[in-house]
């Protein structure tokens, strides 16, 4: 049987050694910090699986409770349990007892603030964020790559509302703050409909726009690095206009995120509407898995947040690793990227769409890896944490290469001085112990 460490081993260092204890903090006269445990005890076990034959439900496996707890941090009477039968290939669901505590605060400093995709990974961990701080929510989401599981545990409660619709068509609402993160971000769902894509893009920004003038919202529009292709310049800083293939298979959304922003500041210079482009780059964190190997059967739990099938690198190689296989590299391993952990995203956008810069900015952690170097550190933790559960895999995982897709960029790497100097927002997270707590929560979850 594996060793099962006890909650409190498991701690989470910042880039100067120090231990991460809250994430957010107070600036532009919006307060937005929280205490890490109870973001985990929503994201990483806001609806845990466990398995048991219909007829010993009773008896569940202490060791498989344990693991579960370990993210908890003693906060169980906010959590919901479902339980997976194997033998009749059934799940059962339960519904939380109680809603987390949220922050209670006076009407003058309580916002509405509805978010597109807020079903999706970052709209879900966004989502989080704000309701713990106390302001009323609307999620937007057609659930095409979201899940309705990602923001479920919030259902019911006062000041959180889920409405599924597309947003390009038009939807109206009164609002102080809009965050616009509607459209799938990872190459196969965005190149699964091309055409869609580019629609969401622009119909979907010139819908979120028009209401942000006829509310007088602040507006948010979760941008891309991709808007800088393949670039020439490196790093890549805001005033740099990209290198970008506008008819190859990536452009839907490429040219998609671009135009969306050149809809945001026409918007922006002719209306005066309040707006504010993050530019995002590379992120990952530890969410609800799409799918469990259980017994040899692939089934649907409740899920996701950051899909593991979903195309991007981080959750390929864990995942991958984790099963023992080898991990898959395309092209020669030497391209570049650059990883940031999901709440120093959160930070930077809550303190973007606060402040008073209107300018792109770009959120993402200089910390530069090719990718066969980040292959090998996946490896590397993968191995470590099942060390230290007393786990030892049959053989060691091996990196193989295949042929690199078209228009993949070879660099990529933020330049961040504007975050910096405008936002008072840097990275927080390193990239090794971000990666531990997500080999941590998808190795609970795949055991």
């Amino acid at each position: 049987m594996s060793q099962v460490l006890p909650a409190e081993l498991i701690k989470t260092l910042d880039k100067n050694g120090q231990e991460i204890k809250t994430v957010g903090f107070q600036r532009f006269g919006f307060d937005s910090e929280v205490p890490i445990d109870v973001l985990r005890s929503l994201y990483l076990r806001s609806h845990y699986v466990l398995s048991a034959p219909v007829e010993k439900v009773e008896e569940l496996d202490a060791k498989e409770i344990a693991d579960h707890a370990r993210f908890t941090q003693g906060l169980n009477a906010y959590q919901s349990k479902s339980i997976y039968h194997p033998d009749t290939n059934t799940i059962s669901y339960t519904t939380l007892s109680r809603f987390p505590p949220v922050k209670l605060l006076p009407p003058s400093e309580r916002k509405r603030i509805l978010v597109t995709g807020g079903a999706g990974f970052v709209g879900s961990h966004l989502v989080d964020r704000l309701m713990l701080l106390g302001h009323e929510v609307t999620v937007l989401d057609n659930f095409f790559t979201g899940s309705k599981t990602t923001v479920s545990h919030w259902v019911g409660h006062p000041n959180f509302e889920m409405v599924r619709h597309d947003v390009v068509e038009p939807f109206m609402i009164e609002c102080d703050q809009i965050y616009h993160l509607a459209c799938p971000a990872s190459p196969p769902h965005y190149q699964f409909n091309a055409v869609k894509t580019v629609k969401t893009s622009f119909m979907g920004t010139l819908n979120m726009l028009g209401l942000a003038k006829r509310t007088k919202a602040r507006f948010l529009i979760s941008s891309t690095s991709e808007v800088y292709g393949d670039p020439e310049v490196h790093p890549q800083h805001e005033d740099y206009w990209g290198h970008v293939n506008p008819i190859g298979p990536r452009a839907c959304y490429d040219e998609g995120k671009r135009v969306a922003e050149t809809l945001t500041y026409g918007f922006h210079r002719q209306d005066g509407v309040d707006v504010h482009v993050a530019r995002i780059f590379n992120t990952y964190g530890a969410s609800y898995l799409t799918r469990s190997l259980r017994c040899g059967v692939l089934m649907q739990p409740p899920g996701p947040r950051m899909n593991p099938h979903d195309g991007r690198v981080v959750s390929n190689f864990i995942v991958q690793a984790l099963r023992g296989e080898d991990l898959t590299v395309y092209g020669d391993g030497k391209q570049t990227r650059s990883f940031q952990y999901i709440h120093d995203l959160i930070d930077g956008l809550i303190a973007l769409m606060n402040s008073d810069e209107t300018r792109p900015v770009n959120i993402g952690n200089g910390d530069e890896f090719t990718i066969g170097e980040f292959a090998e550190l996946v490896r590397e933790i993968v191995e470590k944490v099942q060390r230290e559960d007393g786990v030892l895999p049959a053989r060691r995982v091996q990196i193989v290469y295949k042929p690199m897709p078209t228009d993949d960029p070879q660099r990529r790497r933020p330049d961040t001085t504007r975050a910096k100097e405008s936002l008072g927002w840097q990275p927080r997270w390193t990239v090794r112990m971000g990666l531990e707590e997500m080999v941590r929560y998808y190795k609970a979850k795949m055991a």
